[in-house]
C-alpha cells in the first residue's frame, strides 16, 4: 500500500463526516425553527428515530452501491 492511498481513504472519511456533522446540525437547526413556530419544544419519538434511522441505512447502502466504482 502506498502513502497516497492511504491520504485518500482518511480525507475521504473527513470530509464524509464533516458533510454529516453539517446535515445533522441543519437538521437540528430546522427542527428548533419548527418547534419555535409552533410554540413549543422539538418532539422525536421513537417511531420517528427508527423512521430516521431506516432511511439513513437505506441511504448509505445506495450510496455504497453507486459509490463503489465497479
Amino acid at each position: 500500500m502506498e502513502p497516497s492511498d492511504k491520504n485518500w481513504k482518511r480525507n475521504f472519511l473527513l470530509l464524509g463526516g464533516i458533510i454529516g456533522a453539517l446535515i445533522g446540525v441543519g437538521g437540528a437547526y430546522l427542527m428548533i425553527r419548527e418547534a419555535e413556530e409552533e410554540g413549543g419544544r422539538p418532539r422525536i419519538g421513537a417511531s420517528d428515530g427508527l423512521r430516521v434511522g431506516m432511511t439513513m441505512m437505506n441511504l448509505f447502502r445506495q450510496l455504497g452501491k453507486s459509490g463503489g466504482g465497479h
